[in-house]
């Protein structure tokens, strides 16, 4: 590979050259490629879709990097307020959050975020230490890693203001503890993408990751009677300060219970936490601004053990890399025995006059659309999780509105919230509706079917999708919160038939304008479009807040019938608009056709 206005990337001369990671053929390599991304950004933008993508970058990164200076801002804050005030033992809990909110990130954020496939790099003479220090410098550009690093900055500066001796202890401890966190989402990932690769392990993950999340709402009854127990007021008096003294013999016997049953439970939590990183990393902190005879030793052994864990995170990492390297490919492709099998089996069905293998009974091109659609959607990992995963939490985010109370009265609009949460995860599934095409595109130009009626039966079959969906989370959310108003259910059905055309409507265009490739097999290393997801977030924030505007106006007013055919005539018009998109389908189709194939087609 030739880099840019520069040397061979494989550099036949640079092999006697060595040196590992850091050796001259590497760094000959690391200047190729960083001059390679350089002029492809560059060459982008050219042409208006590379200098919109710029734009969405930047509001992204503008977005992200305040996010990440408040949490590093409160971080910081609570450090200081912790070193400053002895509240040495509390540091534990501020590390603990800052690992969870590093390893969480990117949970949520995987089906979003625009990454770089650095497999296309083992296609040429790169020594594995490269391709590894290529992996974890490319892991600095996640959300993830700017956030937990902005953290771990304002825990420096926190620390630091407040006990000035420690600052390079304080760089070194949270140094190490950034390393830890940066190998292990990595390592989580690559990983993840291992098991989801193959069928079997897929649906053995899907099983557990099912079986975990529901697990956690075996805890809502618990927390929520702890929770009347601790509120609930014994007294009738009118005597504030008679209710004020129960109200505190009260809280000392709950505490006090509290400690009697979990206190022994929680020591022993807490004596494993301080061998994880986190706690290891707030004891050597706090060992080293102990003045007891043998604090420093102790301090140097809990940064030993640290050093320890990211050393075995980057073993677990390395462990995967190096299966890619030797050229591990896995995929969802059956087996040869498996295949010979479906092949026998397709034959007998033909000797027995059977048309076998159709899910739906139809000759027409949107039914085979439909049918073609069922297919894709079920070996398409990403957008299996994008609707799955806000489903399965709906159960989560109900319990915000668990019924409180004597009266038993839930928030009377949790509905509506709740179906808003569930609708998010078909965003990626309206906007880039084109993405898991792949080579396929090329065959819907080739054929006589117009792309108007692809993208209709696109949108029936993600509509029965949506509606199903939405139903569960209906069911779900009522068997949380109990029986709705039927008011209340009336004017969601209404937002509903508001909002989905609405997002056919604008996911239609985003579609045909700014579509990218879906890998089916992997959860990360999606290049996905900062544009499109920009840009549907936007319409959802306009159709949200339009929703948000007609409910809060007819609960204020408290006549909530009226958002029934306020609602129904904002539908008509989005019906309308989604119609018209349609009819003019194919000219945009036909005018972005060489830029949809090249994006589509693309390897990686």
């Amino acid at each position: 590979m030739v880099g840019v206005d520069g040397p061979p990337m494989n550099g036949v001369a640079g092999v006697g050259a060595g040196g590992g990671m850091l050796g001259a053929q590497a760094r000959a390599q690391y200047a190729a490629l960083a001059r390679l991304r350089w002029h492809m950004f560059i060459n982008g933008l050219r042409v208006k879709k590379g200098a919109l993508e710029l734009g969405a970058r930047t509001i992204s990164f503008v977005f992200y990097a305040a996010g990440g200076v408040a949490l590093g801002s409160g971080a910081g804050a609570a450090a200081y307020f912790l070193t400053a005030f002895g509240g040495w033992r509390f540091l534990p809990l501020l590390l603990w959050a800052v690992f969870f909110v590093w390893q969480m990130i990117p949970i949520m954020l995987a089906s979003f975020q625009d990454q770089f496939d650095l497999g296309i790099l083992l296609r040429f003479p790169l020594r594995f230490g490269s391709y590894f220090l290529l992996y974890v410098v490319f892991g600095l550009l996640d959300v993830s890693t700017i956030l937990g690093g902005l953290c771990c900055a304002g825990i420096f500066v926190g620390i630091t203001l407040a006990q000035p001796g420690l600052f390079l202890w304080t760089a070194l401890e949270l140094g190490v503890f950034a390393a830890f966190n940066i190998l292990l989402v990595r390592a989580i990932f690559a990983w993840i993408d291992r098991w989801l690769a193959q069928r079997k392990t897929r649906e053995i993950l899907g099983a557990v990751f099912m079986v975990l999340i529901l697990s956690l709402q075996l805890l809502n009854p618990a927390l929520h009677r702890q929770k009347h127990q601790v509120v609930a007021n014994p007294l009738g008096s009118a005597n504030t300060e008679e209710q004020n003294r129960l109200r505190a013999q009260e809280f000392q016997r709950t505490k006090a219970l509290f400690k009697d049953r979990y206190g022994p439970w929680l020591e022993r939590v807490n004596a494993v936490q301080q061998w994880l990183p986190p706690g290891l990393a707030a004891r050597s902190l706090r060992q080293a601004h102990s003045q007891e005879p043998g604090s420093r030793s102790g301090s140097l052994e809990s940064l030993g053990v640290l050093g320890l864990f990211v050393f075995a995170a980057g073993g677990v990492l390395g462990a995967r890399l190096r299966s890619e390297y030797r050229g591990e490919s896995l995929g969802v492709a059956p087996s040869v025995r498996r295949a010979a099998e479906v092949r026998a089996r397709e034959v007998k069905s033909r000797a027995g006059k059977s048309v076998g293998g159709r899910l739906l009974d139809g000759s027409g091109p949107i039914a085979a659309v439909i049918e073609k659609e069922v297919r894709t959607l079920l070996r398409t990992l990403p957008l299996i999780y994008a609707i799955g995963a806000p489903l399965i939490l709906v159960l989560v985010f109900s319990g915000v509105f668990i019924r409180s109370g004597s009266q038993g009265n839930a928030f009377p609009l949790a509905l509506p919230l709740c179906m808003v949460y569930a609708q998010l995860g078909f965003t990626r599934l309206f906007y880039n509706s084109l993405g898991a095409e792949g080579a396929g595109i090329q065959l819907y130009f080739l054929s006589p079917t117009p792309m108007r009626t692809v993208l209709l039966a696109k949108n029936l079959f993600h509509s029965a999708l949506f509606g199903l969906t939405l139903l569960v989370a209906g069911i779900l959310t009522a068997l949380r919160l109990g029986q709705p108003d039927p008011m209340v259910v009336l004017a969601t059905i209404a937002w509903i038939l508001f909002a989905l055309p609405s997002n056919l409507a604008a996911g239609n265009v985003f579609s045909l304008t700014m579509a990218y490739r879906v890998n089916p097999g992997r959860i990360t290393r999606q290049g996905g479009s900062q544009a499109n997801a920009l840009g549907a977030v936007l319409v959802q924030v306009l159709v949200l807040g339009v929703g948000a505007g007609v409910f809060g106006l007819c609960w204020y007013l408290d006549k909530m019938w009226m958002a029934v055919p306020i609602f129904l005539v904002f539908a008509g018009v989005a019906v309308y608009v989604w119609m018209r998109g349609l009819g003019n389908a194919d000219q945009l189709a036909n005018k972005r056709k060489d830029s949809l194939m090249a994006t589509l087609m693309k390897a990686g």
